[in-house]
């Protein structure tokens, strides 16, 4: 199909139709500080050989490049990707199909999205799984949401500061609003969330807290979910890191009712920071209001296996006062994608990754310990942890991205309290010998 862009005789004739002079008249809720003025500084059509050399160009310009080892996590992880990932999602059938709204032409689709959802189950030990959503952040908004819908008489939920700042941010734009409340949980010397306030709480209709968090610690699930439940809240797990999930305990398995996440690390590229997969999921008891979609297994009049949508409560499909959420398309194509991952390393490719990542921080970790730095909190982590260093570790960082390196994010760009402490990650794309570079950088 052609690109056919509206002609200026077309452009007029809806502007006539809708009762605005011009074009600024229709964007009159955009603020002018936010509109792009004049026209685009677009270059003309390249040559395929002229386009291949300006792309090359501009990615020469990047600052990190392909060859670079980035040590950085706070919510986006780098992982290798098997072949065969990238392989079979090229293929048409998949990059093709998106909604699907006839099930009857959408079989594939359907059962892969079906796939995932018994996957997704399985990893984070929850009765039910969705078809996906946006991305970990869209998930945990509509997690609260829905347990405000389950707990009706109650108007207020708290959130772990020790959550990723910008999925609390992300909240609060949801929350904003709604005659909701948000109450913030602090966190402890240790790393991990203070639920010291919560016996005098009894109002709450959840409480949400991240494991591994934002500073790499693990949370005491158990103890959280013994804890939230004496006050008759719903216990809502979230995660940035699923593959964690391969050498913890899943959060259903430790009493959470909500679990919702982000999938990314499933074989999806980073690309500048998407696209993303929301993970969600829930008990049995609690499926009707849950958000999104949901794929189910069914056969036809002949007795044939087939997939449909089973639930798809959302504002496309019933009565938008009805809704459970304005969400209204799942990640297709990054669902199959995460799909596609979990089945190409299986659990037991899934454990032995997610022990390597373990190892390779706790190494790092440990180096650095004996280099001089100071560990502050003393919680167990996973692939991720928070160091300061006796000294600036900003020309430390210059020297090692100089050797392309990246490595630490000083973690008072998100909270002024915790300045000159830095977040590092591993996985298992780093290798030994970069990780002794940085200790011996240190060390100078």
């Amino acid at each position: 199909m052609r690109y056919l862009p509206h002609t200026a005789e077309d452009i007029a004739h809806m502007m006539e139709r809708i009762g605005v002079a011009n074009f600024e008249e229709v964007f009159p809720t955009v603020p002018k500080d936010c509109r792009h003025l004049g026209d685009m500084d677009i270059p003309g059509p390249f040559t395929e050989w002229d386009l291949d050399s300006h792309m090359e160009t501009l990615r020469s310009k990047m600052i990190v490049g392909p060859d670079h080892t980035v040590l950085l996590g706070a919510g986006s992880y780098h992982h290798n990707i098997p072949a065969i990932i990238p392989s079979l999602m090229g293929r048409s059938e998949f990059l093709t199909a998106y909604t699907p709204y006839q099930p009857e032409m959408a079989q594939g689709t359907l059962q892969g999205v079906f796939e995932y959802q018994s996957l997704t189950a399985r990893l984070l030990g929850v009765d039910v799984a969705n078809a996906s959503m946006y991305d970990g952040a869209s998930a945990l908004a509509e997690a609260l949401l829905m347990a405000l819908r389950l707990k009706k008489k109650k108007k207020r939920v708290a959130i772990s500061r020790a959550i990723h700042p910008h999925y609390r941010q992300v909240v609060e734009a949801y929350f904003r609003p709604t005659d909701f409340e948000i109450v913030e949980l602090g966190y402890l010397e240790d790393g991990r969330t203070d639920l010291s306030t919560l016996e005098s709480d009894t109002e709450l209709a959840a409480v949400a807290l991240q494991s591994p968090n934002f500073f790499g610690v693990i949370e005491d699930m158990e103890q959280i979910s013994a804890a939230i439940h004496a006050i008759d809240a719903l216990f809502i797990a979230c995660f940035t890191e699923p593959l964690a999930f391969g050498l913890l305990k899943n959060p259903g398995s430790q009493g959470a009712d909500i679990v919702c996440g982000e999938g990314q690390s499933f074989g999806i590229q980073r690309s500048f920071g998407g696209p993303s997969l929301g993970m969600f999921g829930c008990k049995d008891s609690f499926v009707r209001s849950m958000p999104g979609r949901l794929v189910g297994e069914t056969v036809d009049l002949d007795g044939k296996r087939g997939f449909v949508l089973t639930l798809s409560t959302r504002e496309q499909n019933i009565r938008r006062e009805k809704a459970t959420s304005n969400i209204c398309s799942n990640q297709g194509l990054n669902t199959i994608t995460a799909a596609m991952y979990m089945e190409a390393l299986g659990g037991t490719g899934i454990t032995k990754l997610a022990r390597l990542n373990y190892d390779k921080a706790q190494y790092l970790k440990n180096q650095l310990v004996e280099a001089g730095a100071r560990v502050p909190f003393a919680a167990p982590t996973f692939n991720e942890f928070v160091v300061e260093f006796p000294f600036d570790f900003e020309p430390v960082q210059q020297k090692l991205a100089e050797k392309k390196i990246i490595a630490g994010i000083n973690l008072k760009k998100f909270d002024g309290a915790l300045k000159d402490k830095y977040l590092f990650c591993v996985t298992e794309t780093a290798a030994k010998e970069i990780l002794d570079t940085v200790v011996r950088e240190v060390k100078k």
